[in-house]
């Protein structure tokens, strides 16, 4: 368990540099510029890095197609009840999606293999690559739809240079394409580059973060989403499913990930109440320290 607790709490302390510096130097730091800079650069190393580290074979495609039918499954059941609770149009962009985009990747990953061990990793890898896509088109498209129509929004997701590097990449490494070591290190430095970034963006935004203020409503609907119907769902499908057990706990775990910090980036990028969903970011990691371990308890149960 504390190898458990030590993947959480590490990353935690680039945010609170972010949060340390926004409030040393507060209007001199533009968050705006941040986004910018990681989303249509830093981005595309790290979706590089990450897809051509392990090979993806076609065969290990079958844990992530569970994971997009059971993410896609409460996305439809989201749909049914949040046009009807939230009439303001960026919280329900954010109570339609928030949820389902998970931080699969630099929490996901390391706290899988602090799990299931090194033999996890290429579960997770294309676990990851799924929730890549889910990110950069559903989310996209909702987050801008905060504040663009239908058209505009569809527009954006092909506007973002991510989603085209990681094509790219998923075609090279199923052509089991080699970067040669300059290459994957130029690319690794760009990568851990844009995580950190990620992180100081975060802690930035929870500057002057007030949660009493923000819509209760919206913060229960959306934790209520990530950690009671996503695993409920998740557990029912996957206990009915031929899998290894180590393929549904990766699966199981990848899914009860808290938000990921890409909601940030994108609710800033598209001026979709950002603040806000900071807050709710920080609210479902605080959570998942407590969630964590029953969900960890009940992998036996898979």
């Amino acid at each position: 368990m504390s190898s458990i607790i030590f993947s959480i709490l590490s990353i935690y302390v680039f945010i609170v540099m972010g949060y340390i510096a926004k409030r040393s130097f507060k209007e001199q730091i533009d968050e705006k510029t941040i986004t910018l800079l990681n989303v249509y650069f830093l981005q595309v190393f790290l979706t590089f890095w990450g897809l051509l580290l392990h090979p993806v074979d076609i065969t290990l495609l079958y844990a992530p197609a569970v994971y997009l039918v059971i993410v896609m499954l409460v996305l439809v059941l989201s749909a049914l009840f949040a046009v009807k609770l939230f009439a303001d149009k960026k919280e329900y962009s954010i109570a339609m999606v928030a949820s389902i985009i998970g931080n699969t990747g630099n929490l996901g990953i390391p706290l899988n293999i602090a799990i299931f061990g090194e033999a996890s990793i290429p579960y997770t890898t294309v676990v990851n690559l799924v929730n890549v896509f889910v990110v950069y088109t559903i989310g996209v498209y909702f987050y801008s739809r905060g504040n663009f129509d239908a058209k505009t929004s569809l527009k954006n997701i092909f506007k973002l240079p991510i989603l085209w590097a990681a094509i790219i990449a998923i075609v090279l490494s199923v052509n089991h394409y080699t970067p040669a070591d300059a290459v994957m290190n130029m690319l690794m430095m760009g990568a851990y580059a844009s995580m950190t970034m990620q992180l100081f963006l975060f802690g930035i935004y929870m500057y002057d973060i007030k949660i009493r203020t923000i819509n209760k409503k919206l913060i229960g609907w959306v934790m209520s989403l990530k950690f009671v119907l996503l695993p409920l769902v998740a557990f029912v499908i996957l206990y009915n499913v031929n899998l290894a057990p180590m393929i549904k706990g990766v699966i199981f775990i990848e899914l009860l990930m808290p938000l990921a910090v890409a909601n940030v980036n994108l609710a800033s990028l598209y001026d979709c109440k950002p603040k806000l969903v900071t807050a709710l970011v920080f609210l479902s990691s605080v959570l998942f320290l407590g969630v964590v371990f029953f969900g960890v308890s009940i992998l036996k149960y898979l």
